[in-house]
C-alpha cells in the first residue's frame, strides 16, 4: 500500500511538472526521464507516429547508448513498438528476443540487440482514440513487470500524451503568429508604397494644376523614389536612355538605371530616367510609368499652347492692319493677353515678293523661297 501510495505521489508530481512545460522538446525529454525514475529502468524512450510515413520512429531516449537504436523507425505492427501503436493496447515481455508474439525484423532486432536490452514495457500514448505514439520503459535484464507498474506507465502515458498534444498546439500557435507578425510586416511595407504612390499621385496632379513643367515632375519623383529622375529629350546626351526604354510605356532596367519612354501617338518626345535607385517594386516601378504619362500630357499642352498663340499672334496683326473700326479697348486686351504693349513704338515691316521671271534661275528662286519664308515667320 505504501509502494501504491509512493507511486501515486510521483505520479502527481510528475504530471504536475509536465503541466507547466511548453516547450515540446522539453515535453519530451521530461516524459522519458520520468517514465525512467517511475519504474526504476536502465532506459526509456518514446516513439511518435508518422502519419505519412506510415510508421512510428524514434523520437527520444534516456538512458540508452546505441546510435542504431536512437534512428530506428518502425512499422504498424513491427515488434513491440508497432504492436503497441496497431493495436492501441499495452505489451509487456521478459525477454523480448525469446518472445514469439512479435513480428521480429532484422533491423528493429539489431537495434534492441545493439543497446542491449531484454524486459521491455510499451504502452500507448493516447488522444481520445487516436494513438500518437508508445512510451517505453526497458531494462538491460530480464524482468517482470508487475500489473501495477504497467498501469502506472499508463497511466503516466495518459498525461504525457495531454501534455504533447498541448506543447504542439503552442508551437503550432506561435507560428502561427510568427507569419501573421511577417504578414502584418509585409502589409505595413505594401501599404507605405501604396501610400507613397498616392502622394505622387496628388503631386503631380497639384504640378499640371498650377502649370508646372517637366523639370518639376522630375524633382517631385526623385523626391519621392529616394534616387535622382531626370527627363532626357530626343536630341539629348541621353539618348542610351531612349534606347532602352522603347515606346510602350513600361518601365525598363538596364545596367541599374530605370527608364520609361514618354510619347504620344507613337511620337517619342523624350525619357524619365531614374539613377541611384537600382531595385523598384511593381508599385514604384508603376508610379514611375504614370509620370511619363503626365510628363508626355504636359510636352503635348505646351506644344499645342505654343501653336495656338502662333495662330492668335497672327489674327491680333491682321485685325491691327486689316481692321480699324475693331473696338480699340478688345484689341489692346488681346495684345496684353499675348505680352504685346500697343502704346510703345512698332515698326511695321511690308515685303513684297514678286513671282520668278522666266529666266530667273534656280538659286534666285531658292532665295525668293527663303525671303518668303522668312517675312512669314516675322508675321
Amino acid at each position: 500500500r505504501r509502494r501504491r501510495e509512493a507511486e501515486l505521489s510521483a505520479l502527481f508530481e510528475t504530471a504536475h511538472d509536465l503541466a507547466g512545460l511548453r516547450d515540446l522538446d522539453a515535453v519530451l525529454r521530461a516524459i522519458v526521464q520520468r517514465a525512467r525514475s517511475l519504474l526504476g529502468t536502465e532506459v526509456a524512450y518514446l516513439c511518435l507516429n508518422d502519419p505519412a510515413a506510415g510508421d512510428t520512429y524514434m523520437r527520444v531516449t534516456d538512458g540508452s547508448v546505441s546510435a542504431r537504436f536512437q534512428q530506428l523507425r518502425l512499422g504498424m505492427g513491427e515488434g513491440l513498438g508497432g504492436l503497441v501503436a496497431q493495436t492501441a493496447r499495452p505489451y509487456v515481455t521478459d525477454s523480448y528476443f525469446d518472445d514469439p508474439r512479435f513480428q521480429h525484423t532484422r533491423a528493429i532486432d539489431s537495434g534492441v540487440r545493439d543497446e542491449g536490452l531484454v524486459a521491455i514495457l510499451g504502452v500507448p500514448l493516447m488522444l481520445g482514440s487516436q494513438v500518437i505514439g508508445v512510451l517505453f520503459a526497458a531494462d538491460r535484464r530480464a524482468r517482470v513487470f508487475e500489473r501495477e507498474q504497467i498501469a502506472l506507465l499508463g497511466s503516466f502515458a495518459a498525461h504525457a500524451a495531454v501534455a504533447i498534444d498541448t506543447a504542439n498546439l503552442l508551437g503550432e500557435t506561435r507560428s502561427a503568429l510568427a507569419e501573421l507578425e511577417k504578414a502584418n510586416e509585409i502589409i505595413k511595407e505594401h501599404s507605405a508604397v501604396i501610400e507613397r504612390a498616392s502622394d505622387v499621385h496628388d503631386r503631380l496632379t497639384e504640378l499640371v494644376l498650377r502649370g508646372g513643367g517637366v523639370h518639376d515632375v522630375a524633382s517631385a519623383l526623385s523626391e519621392v523614389l529616394d534616387g535622382t529622375v531626370e527627363f532626357a529629350g530626343p536630341g539629348s546626351a541621353s539618348v542610351t536612355a531612349l534606347e532602352l526604354t522603347g515606346t510602350d510605356g513600361r518601365a525598363k532596367c538596364h545596367d541599374e538605371v530605370w527608364g520609361v519612354a514618354v510619347s504620344a501617338g507613337g511620337e517619342l518626345l523624350g525619357a524619365l530616367v531614374l539613377r541611384g535607385h537600382p531595385e523598384l517594386d511593381p508599385v514604384d516601378q508603376r508610379t514611375l510609368e504614370r509620370a511619363a504619362m503626365v510628363t508626355s500630357l504636359l510636352l503635348l499642352a505646351r506644344r499645342s499652347a505654343g501653336e495656338a498663340e502662333q495662330r492668335v499672334r497672327g489674327e491680333l496683326l491682321d485685325d491691327l492692319l486689316d481692321a480699324p473700326d475693331r473696338d480699340p479697348r478688345l484689341l489692346r486686351e488681346r495684345a496684353v493677353r499675348l505680352g504685346a504693349d500697343l502704346d510703345a513704338p512698332h515698326v511695321v515691316l511690308a515685303a513684297r515678293i514678286d513671282g520668278p521671271a522666266p529666266d530667273t534661275t534656280e538659286r534666285e528662286t531658292a532665295d525668293r523661297r527663303r525671303l518668303w519664308s522668312a517675312a512669314s515667320h516675322l508675321a
